[in-house]
């Protein structure tokens, strides 16, 4: 779609979200629900990372048994425990309003996201070895790939678009809004929702979860209730849809290397997959 094409569409997006009442909007609870956007195809994807975890531990294992250890496990645990630290995102703050009323910013613990290894401890030989097969296998991998031009070049615009994002003028009303929104229910007043995810306050633990405390999760019930009552997360995802689509048409040749070389990888896993998997 053309740069003018995004722009009404954007419009259009906006127009709706105006004209029309929390009776006759669909609830956002997460942030599938508001669409896809531009860079996505470009993006690499859960089903990519599961994809390559299983090809790279099966290459893992095939070098290991040319270094003598013949029945390595797919998915080992190290010699040692290491201090797993989840990593916590999210595009539009808290959206899901059961989950905020239960788990606040966090999650149930019973369903952490922190994935441990199933198989049994590596020995100290294996360990030794093991360093030199993951290279390999990561090497195997991206073959043929240009890791500095083009691997995954959506990513690496990221940032810069969202700094834009961030300047939007109808981004700033709406999180001003949602901001006072907030406030006016007792709550600290917060600059945007990601600042309200992120407040220290809720004391994240090493895994990424919360203490689930009354506090944050008032807090949280409050944050989705003024995001469904002004249509913050729509008007985020439609600004975020215009940045994308104009740095996509700015860049076009470097998006489109790097879609080939993202669909040479998925090639390349699906090879190693049907020879070892």
């Amino acid at each position: 779609m053309t740069r003018r094409g995004w722009r009404l569409g954007v419009v259009a997006v906006l127009a709706a979200v105006c004209v029309s009442g929390p009776e006759h909007s669909e609830v956002v609870r997460t942030a599938s629900d508001l669409g896809p956007l531009p860079t996505d195809r470009y993006d690499y994807t859960p089903q990519d990372y599961q994809r390559s975890q299983r090809a790279t531990a099966l290459l893992v294992r095939q070098c290991m048994a040319e270094h003598g250890h013949r029945d390595f496990p797919l998915d080992p645990r190290y010699p040692s425990d290491p201090i797993i630290a989840t990593a916590v995102s999210t595009d539009y703050g808290a959206l899901d309003l059961a989950a905020a009323r239960r788990w606040g910013y966090g999650w149930d613990p019973a369903k952490s996201p922190a994935l441990r290894p199933k198989g049994r401890r590596m020995t100290s030989a294996e360990y030794a070895d093991f360093p030199v097969c993951n290279a390999e296998a990561s090497r195997r991998l991206l073959r043929g790939i240009d890791l500095k031009r083009d691997w995954l070049y959506a990513g690496t615009r990221a940032v810069a678009i969202d700094k834009a994002v961030k300047r939007d003028p109808r981004l700033r009303t709406a999180w001003e809004v949602w901001s006072r929104c907030v406030a006016e229910q007792g709550f600290t007043r917060y600059p945007d929702p990601v600042a309200a995810y992120t407040d220290a306050a809720w004391q994240r633990g090493s895994d990424g979860n919360t203490r689930h405390t009354r506090r944050e999760r008032a807090t949280a019930v409050a944050d989705v209730i003024c995001k469904r009552r002004h249509h913050t997360a729509e008007i985020w995802h439609a600004a975020r849809a215009q940045q994308q689509a104009m740095d996509i048409t700015r860049h076009r040749d470097r998006y489109a290397a790097g879609l080939r070389a993202l669909r040479e990888y998925r090639t390349t896993i699906a090879e190693v997959l049907r020879k070892l998997g």
